[in-house]
């Protein structure tokens, strides 16, 4: 009996009547009520989220900006989220109403906006008061589990939105600050720079002050000086006042003579100024007759030198020269010097004349006034004794000045100190303002002053600081097609699997026959072979055709499932023919393993450990690996190792086929009546 001879058996049986044509197509359509179907039901659930009644509550009452203007971030979020249509979105008017609809099921969440969300938005402009804005979002777990991760990445995108605004803004001003801080400082370099020469000049002031209290502390030591001097000079006018007055009284006893002889005297006097003035009058004539003989020669000389120039005998330089001469001649011949004398002489005598008559009045008024000095040196001799007492009373007035003189010499001195303390700080202070405002100048060249380009391109950066560059290597086109690989090699699993409950894994045929135990192991896992062939290529093209799926490499995809359904079929076959009825149990549990340890949703290293080693021991997971390399066009190069592993897992699944053949090949009692049967 050959293998094939046995296959066919097998399948005849399965296709003798209606019922069990029927049970076989059902089998064969079990991998698309699960794939399919499944894929179908979510082949792309984000796209209809706008199927979700969400409510939506605007309590923001707005705010004014720093610079003035009104901003509504509340109605303009709630806009965004209206036009972007990704929820149905009900506005509600109150949060309570909002949180009993979600409790209720009413709505699938709620996305509440506090009143006070644009003014925590522009708060940062206050040091003092600055908050975060808060989005309020209220889901329930029990209208849906995954609904709270959606809304979540919702709000999580509402989030950065409204974050990457406001932070431009805010940006935008920060970067406006820093030019008007670059413009203020470079007024306040200037406004040193003022203030520099204000103190240089404050220092030259005080270099002058200082000039004036040494010139101070110098007068006052002169004056201490000299009111010393004073001091002793009054004494000394003590005493000489008293003998003023000693001296008065006897000039009063020598003076009673005086009136005759002045008399005497003013007569004396008038006869010599009449003497004088004769004198003075013979001089003055023989002075004149020689300045006029003088001048008679010097006008001839002149005269004969015009009369020379005019007959061409001599020039007006040899004429110059001529009486230049003449007149360094005439200022020194004797004549010259005698009548100079005589000019002198005569002064001198009309000096005496009029000495001698002055004289002579004075002596007369001198005689006619000696009468009344006689009196006034009586009365000044009492005044003499006034004055000795006033000058004993200044003297004393004197020393108290003194001692005064003294204390403003000493202030004087602290007075020059303090100038010159002042002096020494105000020539540091002009060096630090000068320093000061060299040091503003170069800050206020640190400081940026970005133009309204670098503003905006800044501000952009500085909001969102992190661009991601996401680079995909092989993408899935949509959410259905990111399973569709763990879906369809689950959908084959379970199709084959099923296949057990209608189809023998040995026929008791074969094993009654004489043939080999390999060829009836292999001839009772063709038809499951033939029947997982059908559904893998009915699954392939619904999932191609029917739902898009459009995988990057097609063909491929359709022989890499088949590889599957031909390791898988070996398995199931292999596993239930050698375990019997308790084998499907542990196809079964197969099952639940693979599900939980393939990576179809998750990666599997986020799985517990010990169910790492079930992925790298059990096939499913280097299935779902390579689909998704033949479904999204990722490296291929994986693609023929887990060909040669399923394979091997094909190899082993005829290994237990074989060796349940060589086990059931003898009959026993419980051959005949088994203890279980399912």
């Amino acid at each position: 009996m050959t293998v094939l001879r046995l296959a066919r058996s097998e399948l005849k049986r399965m296709t003798g009547g209606l019922l069990p044509k029927l049970t076989i197509l059902a089998l064969t359509m079990v991998p698309l009520l699960y794939g399919a179907v499944y894929l179908y039901a979510n082949w792309d659930p984000y796209g209809n989220l706008d199927h979700l009644d969400a409510a939506l509550v605007v309590e923001d009452t707005g705010a004014t900006a720093a610079d003035g203007s009104t901003l509504a971030a509340g109605e303009k979020v709630a806009d965004s989220l209206v036009d972007g249509n990704v929820f149905h979105w009900i506005p509600v008017a109150s949060t309570q109403e909002a949180d009993q609809g979600v409790s209720n099921g009413d709505y699938a969440f709620a996305l509440k906006i506090p009143q006070d969300f644009s003014a925590n938005l522009v708060s940062p402009g206050s040091f003092d008061s600055a908050s975060q804005a808060m989005l309020n979002v209220t889901t329930n777990d029990a209208n849906n589990y995954l609904l709270s991760t959606i809304v979540d990445k919702l709000t999580t995108a509402v989030h950065s939105t409204v974050a990457t605004e406001v932070g431009e803004e805010t940006a935008n001003q920060l970067l406006t600050g820093f030019g008007t801080i670059h413009t203020q400082m470079l007024k306040a370099a200037d406004g040193a720079g003022q203030l520099a020469d204000g103190v240089a000049t404050l220092r030259d002031g005080t270099a002058t002050l200082h000039d004036g209290t040494t010139a101070l502390n110098s007068g006052a030591n002169e004056l201490y000086a000299g009111q010393v001097k004073l001091r002793d000079g009054a004494n000394q006018l003590t005493e000489g006042a008293g003998s003023l007055s000693s001296g008065l009284s006897l000039l009063r006893d020598k003076t009673s003579m005086l009136p005759t002889d002045s008399k005497t005297l003013a007569d004396g006097a008038a006869q010599v100024a009449a003497g004088n003035a004769q004198l003075n009058t013979k001089v003055q004539d023989v002075a004149a007759q020689l300045e006029a003989a003088d001048k008679g020669l010097r006008d001839r000389v002149v005269a004969s030198n015009t009369r020379l120039m005019d007959a061409g005998v001599i020039t007006k330089e040899q004429a110059d020269s001529i009486l230049a001469d003449f007149d360094a001649v005439a200022a020194s011949n004797p004549v010259t010097t005698a009548k100079t004398k005589l000019q002198t002489d005569a002064a001198q005598i009309q000096q005496l004349a009029d000495g001698a008559e002055a004289v002579s009045v004075g002596a007369s008024q001198l005689a006619a006034a000696t009468p009344a000095l006689k009196d006034a040196i009586v009365q000044a001799s009492g005044g003499a004794d006034q004055l000795h007492t006033g000058a004993a009373t200044l003297a004393t007035g004197e020393q108290t000045a003194v001692d005064g003189t003294g204390s403003l010499v000493a202030g004087a001195g602290k007075l020059d100190d303090g100038a010159a303390q002042l002096a020494a700080g105000a020539g540091t202070a002009a060096d630090g303002s000068r320093t000061l405002a060299d040091e503003i100048g170069e800050g206020a060249g640190q400081v940026p002053n970005p133009d309204d380009t670098q503003k905006s391109n800044l501000s952009r950066v500085i909001a969102d600081p992190v661009s991601v560059s996401n680079v995909s290597q092989a993408k899935a086109g949509s959410y259905g097609a990111g399973l569709a690989p763990f879906f369809l090699t689950l959908a084959m699993w379970i199709g084959i699997f099923m296949l057990v409950q209608a189809m023998r894994p040995i026929t008791q045929r074969a094993l009654a026959s004489n043939a080999p135990s390999w060829k009836i192991a292999v001839g009772g896992w063709l038809p499951f072979l033939a029947v997982s062939v059908v559904q893998a290529t009915l699954l392939t093209l619904v999932v191609d055709l029917a739902l898009g799926l459009n995988p990057a490499h097609p063909f491929l995809m359709w022989l890499f499932l088949l590889a599957a359904a031909m390791a898988f079929s070996a398995l199931i076959q292999g596993v239930v023919a050698l375990l019997g009825s308790p084998g499907k149990l542990v196809v079964l549990i197969l099952l639940v393993l693979q599900l939980v340890s393939s990576g179809g949703t998750f990666p599997w290293q986020t799985t517990p450990q010990p169910l790492h080693v079930v992925h790298e021991i059990l096939p499913m997971g280097y299935v779902v690996t390579g689909m998704r390399h033949l479904i999204y066009g990722a490296d291929l190069s994986m693609i023929i190792p887990t060909v040669l592993g399923l394979l091997g897992y094909t190899l082993l699944g005829a290994a237990l086929s074989t060796l349940a053949v060589r086990k059931n090949k003898y009959w026993t009692l419980k051959s005949l009546k088994p203890e279980i049967a399912v």
